[in-house]
């Protein structure tokens, strides 16, 4: 098997201070920092900006990035990027900044247009060096080689899966990530959680991604509901950025599934939060799934402290299933699109898209268009 991860990660609390010194031995002289307002706002960005002004290294700040980046976000960044004559980027952010980071970098270096790079490793050339500072626990997007882009003409997320988008450099740094609003917290630690899932699941599993999603899972089962109450819990904090890169790790490189594939159609048409649309879909999608891979949900239940000598596969899986609804309650997920202001929304539109998804294919078995439109009408 090919595992792909960045060269250097740098994990743990305080580990931004050693951005400065990293930055300096690559020999970088001036930085696209690609991040949103709302981190250019709460001083996140300026936070580690400092690191750049400690040895002198310019930068020019893009941050017109928002939830669910654009095509048109990232080709602007790539003309500020060019036109400002940086060597290097820097992004910022949760997954929504990495992800136009990586479609900024795959494009700065290959051309064109980010719509022809949809699907797997359609690149030809490595991409713009690129260091990822991460600040929520959740996508995994600094490390993995997975990004999403929306086409805003189409109505549609386009998964990008490229060897050529990994960062020279990640960074998880708790300390970031401290006081996130519940919400946020409890959305990205859910979309880790479907990464993980999702990732053992999948017939592209392997003994090495197992072992770390496995451990992603517990994990984020025991620090997730602290996290949620106390956005100031350093200690959850930094569990669950572990467990992130865990499952980041996991996924990167054996794929996601049907999860994911129904997600993106929902976060393209109604430009809704990725985590909680993963949340809501999660135990949906992986009730249909245990039937097709029972011993994963075994192992699942039993990283969860579940006796399951002498139980049945069902009873392991309906074990993991409950569990997953229970922890959604507890941490605030909606239960319903209508909750998220779509009440009427087109099923057959999302069902033929979410086929056609290129995580659709890493499921345990291929849905049909009726299954998919009964899955999604269970979220209605």
């Amino acid at each position: 098997m090919m595992y792909y991860l960045p060269s250097k990660n740098l994990l743990g609390r305080g580990c931004i201070n050693q951005l400065a010194g990293e930055i300096r031995d690559l020999g970088y002289k001036k930085a696209l920092v690609v991040s949103d307002k709302v981190l250019t706002g709460n001083g996140i960005v300026e936070k580690v900006t400092g690191q750049l002004d400690q040895i002198m290294v310019d930068y020019v700040i893009y941050d017109e990035v928002k939830p669910n980046p654009t095509c048109e976000q990232v080709h602007n960044g790539v003309e500020i990027l060019k036109g400002n004559g940086c060597d290097f980027i820097l992004s910022i952010g949760g997954g929504s900044p990495q992800d136009c980071a990586s479609g900024i970098s795959i494009l700065a270096t290959n051309g064109g247009d980010i719509r022809q790079y949809e699907g797997v490793h359609k690149s030809q050339r490595p991409g713009f060096p690129t260091i990822a500072v991460n600040t929520t626990a959740g996508t995994s997007a600094e490390l993995t080689i997975n990004y999403v882009i929306t086409d805003e003409d189409r109505g549609v997320k386009m998964v990008c899966v490229d060897k050529n988008s990994l960062a020279v450099l990640s960074v998880n740094d708790p300390e970031l990530m401290v006081e996130k609003p519940a919400g946020l917290t409890a959305a990205t630690g859910m979309d880790a959680l479907t990464h993980a899932i999702e990732t053992i699941v999948t017939p592209g599993a392997s003994t090495v991604t197992d072992a770390t999603a496995l451990e992603a899972v517990k994990i984020i089962f025991d620090y997730l509901p602290s996290a949620v109450k106390d956005g100031t819990d350093i200690e959850a904090r930094e569990q669950l950025s572990y467990a992130c890169f865990l499952a980041g790790m996991a996924f990167s490189n054996a794929g996601l599934g049907f999860v994911h594939a129904m997600a993106h159609q929902l976060g393209g048409v109604y430009d809704l939060p990725h985590g909680v649309c993963n949340a809501m879909l999660l135990p949906v999608v992986e009730k249909e799934n245990a039937k097709f891979a029972p011993k994963k949900f075994r192992l699942i239940a039993e990283r969860l402290g579940f006796e399951t000598e002498g139980r049945t596969d069902e009873e392991c899986s309906a074990f993991v299933l409950d569990e997953i609804v229970l922890l959604a309650d507890e941490v605030g997920i909606p239960k319903s699109l209508k909750e998220l202001g779509v009440a009427n929304p087109d099923l057959e539109l999302l069902a033929e898209n979410a086929l056609k998804d290129a995580c659709a294919p890493g499921n345990p078995f291929m849905p049909t268009k009726e299954q998919t439109i009964k899955m999604f009408e269970k979220i209605l």
